[in-house]
């Protein structure tokens, strides 16, 4: 990615925090304007449940759980449970409005080796999920190392492939069948249009023959002069109905997020605000890191749960800060959509006794009060897709059920740069403006001209931030059962103190006051911007390894504080804390 991809970057970044102003007073405005009143919503029991799916949610699709093999059924849930068993799926303490708080949900991310998706502030990186194209680790060659997964969960992230396979595959034929549907209906109406218009055609004609005879003006010569007066007062338009989004090529979903949830131990789940749907595992919210207008497809299993207790319910009585995500939830990795609270408490709207105990996933229009919402049911084994653009215009949440539940919920991640082989690249590139003498062994830059400066003091961040400290946050969790990212993260670490020794060159050169370099000021002013946001970072990263929230982790998923080191480590050219550096060469500046 070059400098100008890097600053876009970095600019959406930062403009998330108005955006999330802006959801928040949007959320406020609804609710002000809803008052003490709920927003109908229809379940397949009501009247007009079919017609409101069909004019408003027509991105939504349901398999039922007969239309999937039973083979694939049941490896499938042998995978889940094996995910569970082995310690997998776990709650990620995520970042939402400047405060951890744990997931409501349990989960893991498996997929293509080397991805990661990325969620409120929080990378998950993958368990390769084995199929045969996708074998390989990230090896020297001919070097024969053993698997990174034993056997066991080998076979269930394979699973998760062929469910993956499946789900490509159907999802393609609904797309292909929809879009022969449309043609036809367009057909049709284009036909009956057609009659319409020669039949109408004829009684104009006669009209206007009548017009002329009399001297007046002929409809087709008004509707001239109307689209003239138009085009010369700049207003034209067209009443055409906009074009059905559509991405074209085939489906390849890249990762599924594995997801689970007993609501049996969880100390609260709030109200759906807006409806009354009943109490959510998961908030209102839209997917997001995904390719644009990319289709989601989500497989759902209801299982006897376990009363195990959590490990963190402890800190969450006392502190008060989980999430239920249906505060701001992602079930399936959503956006931070979610609003500050789950709402009052709502009057949940009388249902059959069966639909009382299903998990729901329900669905709204964005930011709209005048249509119904839609609550559909999910039985075990049934699967659902949102396609086209639903994802994009309407939100989503998740309602819970009696029982546990797990989801695997396969979605195209947005993966420009979330990839090893991203990061990989972009570590090259910063690392080729480093010379290193091959007699003396002597280190200096290639190049000091501050673009290139900066590029590579953004990468450096990048790959410390991004990637080394997001790793290192969620402890020993991926070493435990998968060795994939091991090596990798060794590799990056290396890269990245080389990329600390580039910038202890850049501070001796800027601080060389018999240096002739005529743009030293501005290699100065690079070279502070850099590390004041690194200070600032670290510091933030600190905070959250030693939080309260985190000290309620087992060893084995407690956040790390990597890289860390004392200020007398030989091994590293600049100190952890850089506020002495800082000081110096705010100082440096004020001189110059």
């Amino acid at each position: 990615m070059k400098s100008r991809q890097c600053k876009q970057y970095l600019r959406n970044m930062k403009r998330s925090d108005d955006s999330e102003r802006e959801k928040r007073r949007k959320r406020r405005r609804l609710l002000q304007e809803l008052g003490e009143q709920r927003i109908p919503f229809l379940s397949p029991s009501d009247a007009g449940f079919q017609q409101l799916w069909e004019s408003s949610y027509s991105g939504l699709a349901l398999r039922q759980a007969g239309a999937l093999p039973e083979d694939l059924h049941e490896r499938v849930r042998s995978a889940l449970t094996t995910l569970r068993r082995r310690g997998c799926l776990l709650r990620d303490l995520v970042r939402v409005r400047d405060r951890d708080v744990f997931t409501a949900v349990s989960r893991a991310l498996v997929g293509q080796p080397g991805c990661t998706y990325r969620y409120l502030d929080t990378r998950l990186f993958t368990i390769p999920w084995h199929c045969e194209e996708e074998e390989r680790q990230p090896q020297d060659e001919g070097k024969s190392e053993k698997p990174c997964c034993d056997p066991d969960l080998r076979s269930a992230c394979k699973a998760l492939w062929e469910l993956n396979q499946y789900f490509c595959t159907d999802i393609q034929q609904h797309r292909n069948t929809r879009g022969v549907k449309r043609k036809h209906s367009e057909t049709e109406n284009s036909g009956e249009q057609d009659i319409s218009k020669e039949e109408s055609r004829t009684e104009k004609a006669e009209k206007d023959r009548v017009l002329e005879e009399k001297g007046e003006k002929t409809e087709k010569e008004e509707q001239k002069e109307r689209e003239e007066e138009d085009l010369d007062s700049g207003q034209g338009c067209s009443h055409s109905a906009p074009p059905k989004p559509s991405v074209s090529g085939p489906v390849r979903f890249n990762v599924t997020l594995v997801n689970y949830m007993d609501p049996a131990g969880m100390t609260q789940l709030k109200e759906e605000p807006y409806y009354g749907m009943g109490k959510m595992a998961v908030g209102w919210h839209h997917d997001e890191n995904l390719v644009p207008l990319s289709p989601v497809a989500v497989y759902s299993y209801s299982c006897p749960g376990e009363t195990k207790p959590e490990v963190v319910k402890v800190a969450e009585k006392k502190e008060g800060q989980t999430s239920n995500e249906g505060e701001k939830g992602d079930e399936e990795g959503g956006s931070q959509e979610e609003e500050e609270e789950g709402g009052n408490e709502g009057t949940s709207k009388e249902e059959g006794e069966k639909e009382k105990v299903c998990w729901r996933v329900g669905l709204k229009v964005a930011w709209d009060i005048h249509t119904p919402g839609l609550a559909l049911p999910l039985q075990s084994g049934d699967c659902y897709y949102m396609t086209d653009d639903l994802n994009r215009t309407h939100q989503h949440c998740v309602l819970a059920g009696d029982t546990a539940r797990f989801s695997s919920t396969h979605r195209v991640a947005q993966c420009a740069t979330g990839t090893l082989e991203y990061i990989q690249k972009r570590c090259s590139e910063a690392l080729e403006n480093l010379h290193t003498d091959p007699e003396t062994g002597t280190k200096s830059l290639h190049t000091l001209l501050p673009s290139t400066l900066q590029l590579i003091e953004d990468i450096h961040n990048e790959v410390e931030f991004e990637w080394l400290r997001q790793y290192w946050f969620q402890g020993h969790r991926y070493a435990r059962f998968c060795s994939w990212w091991s090596k990798p993260m060794e590799r990056l670490e290396t890269d990245w103190k080389e990329m600390e020794r580039m910038t202890q060159l850049l501070l001796a050169v800027v601080e060389d006051e018999s240096s002739v370099q005529e743009n030293r000021r501005d290699m100065a002013e690079t070279l502070l911007n850099a590390l004041t946001d690194r200070q600032q970072h670290r510091q933030t990263w600190r905070d959250r390894c030693q939080s309260s929230l985190a000290q309620t982790l087992p060893p084995e998923e407690a956040p790390v504080d990597r890289p860390y080191w004392s200020s007398d480590d030989p091994d590293m050219p600049l100190p952890f804390d850089l506020s002495d550096i800082i000081s110096r060469v705010e100082s440096l500046l004020w001189r110059m």
